[in-house]
């Protein structure tokens, strides 16, 4: 599937708006926060919009569209693309069309103190509304807030730390911040320790779940609960049991991979302090072993289950929701390059893929890229639909990984044909990575989730 924020008819979109806002609020600055789902939310930097001045919003950027209005492109520089919109001058760091007649449907929502610009999701269906996305918002408003505490707003920030050699301290408080929610969430399972049995952890790739898995497994061990983990991937089917996708292909990706009766069974009889043997599943053949491993949940411990199913209801169709604890990991938002132009999650964690597979799973740059729109499709299915099922989210982002990733990524995106059919997502990586200062990865703790991405974690 196309990367969704960088369907060109988006982008221009977005250029109507930094024309239409610049008109109808002068001396206010349009803001592109965080991406949902197939939407956008946005606001205006310092201020509020009510309902009515939305809806204004929206009315004249169709305006503007319907009068197929004048776009120019300029030039590139800097890595930005300028383009006049009349007297309107938009920096941007993806191409857009110069026609308004190509921009896709949108509707445009009040949420919150700004609004959503809503494209409609893949997953479910042009004619379903938007579910108002309340747990990625709280996030959100937090992570913002942090970042306000400690004087960083966009990359240049960031820069300005690594280049005045003080990067380490930059590296230790993105590190604190993480080691303080981690012990939070810890704690909050531990006040509901009478009736938790089930703690469920999911996200979509690249997110740092299995480093986050493991350190909040440390936290818990220290509030005195001692985690029994459970693998989601030791119940799949054999191959003639295996669903196939629409090109005949064995779909690992989707609930029905997974031996779902027994796996149901299991969690079940667990939950009830029972004894199983839970099977164990060979990937080099694609088999389950005959061997099988005892398994069993005690008083003082949880049962850990980590995997991209998690959250989905449908796994636990017969344990009792008082008794689960979700938390949904991923690179939820981070720093922009400015107002305007935001890091598009999807990117980081893309780029986070391109280095681990490089450096350590032995596939190539062109090999990721090339499984890049099956992974987000599997995401869309049967990730991002459940991510507000969550109890609490755990942003994985960190404010200096562009910086850090910077030099392993480049020598990773170099080896990319620059005339073959990755080059123009070679480039665009390129230069959004010329945005951030190489930074030294020396002092970055072992524990940390960069660490699962460039080498050197003590969970490897």
């Amino acid at each position: 599937m196309p990367e969704t924020h960088l369907r060109q008819g988006r982008q221009t979109v977005k250029l109507g708006l930094i024309k239409v806002v610049g008109e109808l609020f002068p001396g206010y600055q349009l803001k592109t926060s965080y991406s949902i789902l197939e939407g956008l939310f946005c606001n205006l930097d310092d201020s509020v919009l009510s309902e009515r001045e939305v809806g204004e919003i929206d009315r004249r950027l169709r305006e503007w569209i319907s009068a197929n209005s004048p776009i120019e492109y300029l030039y590139r520089r800097d890595g930005y693309y300028h383009y006049a919109l009349g007297s309107t001058i938009a920096r941007v760091i993806y191409p857009a069309p110069t026609e308004t007649a190509q921009v896709e449907d949108f509707a445009i929502l009040p949420f919150s103190y700004g609004f959503i610009v809503d494209f409609g999701d893949v997953g479910r269906g042009r004619d379903t509304p938007l579910i108002p996305p309340r747990q990625l918002s709280v996030n959100y408003e937090k992570h913002q807030r942090w970042l306000d505490n400690i004087g960083i707003e966009f990359a240049s920030d960031v820069n300005a730390l690594v280049t005045a050699g003080r990067g380490a301290k930059l590296l230790g408080l993105a590190e604190a911040l993480h080691e303080k929610e981690i012990a939070d969430i810890a704690d909050t399972i531990l006040r509901e320790r009478r009736s938790l049995r089930v703690l469920l952890i999911s996200g979509p790739t690249s997110s740092g779940k299995t480093t986050f898995a493991q350190r909040i497994c440390t936290q818990l061990e220290v509030n005195g609960l001692r985690p029994v983990p459970l693998s989601l991937d030791e119940y799949y089917r054999d191959p003639d049991h295996t669903p196939r996708d629409e090109d005949g292909e064995y779909d690992f990706e989707v609930l029905e991979a997974l031996d779902l009766d027994l796996l149901r069974d299991h969690i079940g009889r667990l939950v009830a302090g029972e004894s199983v043997e839970t099977p164990m599943f060979d990937f080099a053949t694609r088999r389950r072993r005959a061997t099988t491993r005892p398994l069993q949940v005690g008083p003082d411990e949880v049962l850990v289950i980590e995997g991209i199913h998690a959250l989905n209801p449908a796994l636990l169709a017969g344990v009792n929701r008082a008794q689960t604890f979700k938390v949904y990991v991923s690179a939820l938002a981070g720093i922009g390059i400015d107002l305007l132009n935001r890091i598009p999650t999807t990117e980081v964690r893309l780029i986070r893929r391109l280095v681990r597979d490089d450096r350590f799973r032995a596939t190539s740059p062109e090999q990721t890229l090339d499984r890049w729109a099956s992974v987000r499709r599997g995401e869309y299915q049967h990730v991002f639909s459940f991510q507000e099922e969550a109890d609490v989210m755990f942003n994985t982002s960190m404010l200096y990984e562009c910086n850090a990733l910077r030099p392993f990524a480049e020598a990773c995106l170099a080896r990319i044909d620059p005339g073959g059919e990755h080059a123009e997502t070679r480039d665009r990586l390129l230069n959004l990575l010329s945005f951030f200062e190489p930074m030294d990865i020396t002092w970055v703790p072992h524990n940390s989730i960069l660490r699962e991405f460039v080498g050197g974690s003590i969970y490897s």
